[in-house]
């Protein structure tokens, strides 16, 4: 038996942390029957993020993944990332929810649950592990690792003392920001062994450059399992390639036993699958040591770069850095783990944009309030009392928090039965609306379609060779994959492709006998409306299509006066500098199909903004970020007094509270569902 056993990651957490968790399920599949010969302790491929992003972005049942797995993998468990009490989703369900979840993933083929919470309370354990318990599967309770002053080797021995309680078959140290050192490694493992008497495994993103030596440090301590991921999808915010860790011990008392030539054969198969995802791979790509000193984990520090240029305010990153460091020690330290990164990392955001603890988010209030659960240290009461304040709670919760959720799983069936039209649903498709009931409805819509396809485009262009186009004028022509015809507009200046497929039966539309003007995306974004129709002439600066990019709405203008042609349907994701629509000028304008698209119809328009106030007394309610509408909370004409909520906006994946500055009667000016830009007038004050 080898005294080292490894977890590869790379059908879960090495998407997750590369691309953006996009690989589908057609690209794991053919590549399983030599995972499977490998000799893995498991393979982690389900939980996380990818259940979201399976319904969201890829059109896949997340649970239809899980069992084709399941079925490609007979030797070899599957493991999951399981948030406790959350699930996978981002707040807290109710216990016969998550007994229902686990049953249900234990049956489709999950066989060790990884469980954490983001504060390690053990109270959030307790739900899912006594569901686990009673399926025979392996339980993982993983310890979310964190470095402040409350975060130390005593404490964590005194946590894993609490998971084998409960009654974990093993115990997680999970690193998910690469924070955990080398030595300070060996200290840990050493100590959670004399104290606990269960198998350990030691999970370190290579996001700070340490990993492949505390993965070795941790197994000379006595880690018993390791979490790494085939070299072609190592590295980076990602882990410490297989193969590497593989060779290091080969011929020690390590010896993990794997054949190196079988997982070079893996690692050339997903160095192949990598190129289909290059548009959404992250630009960090080394070791980022800024973490070493902020603490942040690399996927939030690029989520918060990314959050303050929404803003207009790239230029503060340093500041809410700094920031994170102050919100994080007041809300008690919890670790910076999911959902905990993104409302500290918000919450920062916002402290510097508006001032400290001007405007408090929703989740922030909860975290505050202890709807969460147990912080490791003590909270800023000043905060604390302001959070109590706002949701109207006289103290914190000192419970656990689930017990406050009456049991949910008959009512979320008989709303999942009404949205999809039919008394006989599956266990299946209840837990999806209720894990993301915003997303769910959108996904049980376009579901019969199939996964989406990274290749479509690609073949479309290689099937046929462009025709020669005149000088500055765009490349346009029809070819056919698979049966299906695809109109092909090819940019003169960039060379970008859009690729639009022909419905059947049209009458497709091979090229114009006009000078055509291509309008492209200047950034990669999602079409949310035509400003014009198609045919419409335009002049140039007119406004023809809006994309969102980066939850901000973005104007496209014409460049050429002619009928305007679109060439990407409206709710479809687009390319930076794919053409989008072309303006066509002389006497060859013949109308084209209208575009097709997957993402389903555009968000509805917000109602018409009022005429102008009528006098000095009506006050305007602008967003103060970008974000979206997710509801209002009084109603249209309803009066208010200062102070108010009137609107609550989702931002940075938080919820914030809109409010009333002036007393009146409320008029809402944009709809619920729609982006709104910083400034944005939301609604006003009659």
């Amino acid at each position: 038996m080898p005294k080292v056993k490894l977890t590869d990651l790379v059908l879960r957490d090495a998407h997750q942390s590369l691309f953006a968790t996009r690989m589908v399920t057609a690209d794991m599949l053919p590549v399983c029957d030599k995972l499977d010969r490998v000799g893995f302790f498991a393979l982690e491929a389900w939980g996380g993020a990818t259940f979201d992003s399976a319904i969201r972005f890829l059109n896949e049942d997340p649970w239809e993944r899980l069992k084709q797995l399941k079925k490609a993998l007979p030797n070899t468990k599957i493991m999951m990332l399981l948030r406790g009490q959350n699930l996978l989703g981002y707040r807290h369900y109710a216990d016969d929810v998550v007994a229902r979840f686990v049953e249900t993933a234990a049956r489709d083929g999950v066989d060790v649950f990884r469980i954490f919470d983001a504060l390690n309370d053990p109270r959030n354990f307790k739900a899912a592990t006594d569901a686990a318990k009673k399926t025979g599967k392996h339980i993982q309770a993983a310890i979310s690792y964190a470095t402040t002053p409350f975060h130390t080797i005593e404490k964590y021995v005194e946590l894993a003392k609490k998971y084998a309680e409960v009654g974990a078959d093993s115990l997680c140290i999970k690193d998910m920001s690469g924070l955990l050192k080398p030595y300070a490694a060996y200290e840990l493992v050493k100590a959670i062994k004399k104290a606990v008497d269960l198998p350990i495994e030691i999970h370190s993103h290579a996001t700070t450059g340490m990993s492949v030596a505390t993965l070795t440090k941790a197994a000379e301590a006595g880690a018993d399992i390791l979490d790494t991921v085939i070299s072609s999808l190592a590295m980076g915010t990602s882990h410490s390639p297989t193969e590497t860790m593989v060779e290091i011990f080969r011929g020690t008392e390590f010896d993990t036993g794997l054949d190196i030539s079988l997982l070079l054969e893996i690692a050339a198969y997903f160095r192949e699958i990598r190129k289909k995802y290059k548009k959404f791979e992250s630009s960090f790509l080394g070791a980022d040591t800024r973490i070493l000193v902020s603490q942040v984990p690399g996927g939030m520090l690029s989520n918060l770069e990314s959050q303050l240029k929404e803003q207009g305010a790239q230029d503060k990153i340093d500041e809410v850095l700094k920031e994170i460091a102050v919100v994080q020690k007041d809300f008690g330290y919890p670790p910076l783990v999911t959902p905990t990164s993104q409302i500290v990392g918000t919450q920062a955001v916002f402290n510097v944009l508006f001032g400290r603890y001007n405007r408090l988010t929703g989740e922030s209030m909860d975290l505050l309030a202890g709807k969460y659960g147990a912080c490791a240290a003590p909270k800023n009461q000043e905060v604390v009392k302001k959070a109590l304040e706002s949701l109207k709670m006289e103290k914190e919760i000192t419970h656990r928090p689930a017990d406050d959720i009456p049991q949910e799983y008959e009512k979320l069936e008989g709303e999942t039965k009404k949205l999809l039209g039919t008394a006989a649903v599956t266990v299946e498709d209840v837990l999806t609306y209720a894990m993301f009931p915003k997303v769910a409805p959108e996904f049980f819509k376009n579901r019969s379609k199939g996964p989406v396809s990274f290749t479509a485009e690609a073949a479309a262009v290689a099937a046929a060779p462009a025709p020669a186009a005149a000088a500055g004028q765009s490349a346009r022509y029809v070819v056919n994959v698979n049966g299906e015809n695809y109109r092909v507009v090819v940019a003169p200046d960039t060379g970008a492709a859009s690729i639009t497929p022909i419905p059947a039966g049209a009458a497709p539309v091979a090229a114009t006998a006009g000078a055509a003007a291509v309008i492209s995306a200047p950034v990669a974004g999602t079409i949310i409306r035509y400003a014009v129709k198609e045919g419409e002439e335009v002049k140039p600066g007119t406004t023809v299509v809006i994309i969102e990019s980066m939850k901000m709405e973005l104007e496209i203008k014409a460049t050429a006066a002619g009928k305007i042609r679109f060439l990407a349907a409206a709710g479809s994701q687009v390319a930076a500098q794919q053409p989008v629509a072309e303006v066509v000028s002389g006497g060859g304008f013949v109308a084209a199909p209208a575009p097709r698209s997957d993402a389903g119809p555009a968000p509805a328009a917000a109602p018409a903004p009022a005429a102008g106030p009528a006098d000095a007394s009506q006050v305007v309610i602008p967003a103060p970020v970008a974000g979206t509408i997710i509801r209002y909370a009084v109603n249209e004409g309803e009066e208010v007094k200062p102070g108010t909520t009137v609107v609550i906006i989702e931002s940075m994946k938080m919820e914030l509270e809109i409010k009333a500055t002036a007393a009146g009667r409320v008029h809402f000016l944009a709809a619920v569902g729609t982006q709104v830009a910083a400034q944005q007038p939301l609604a006003e004050l009659r």
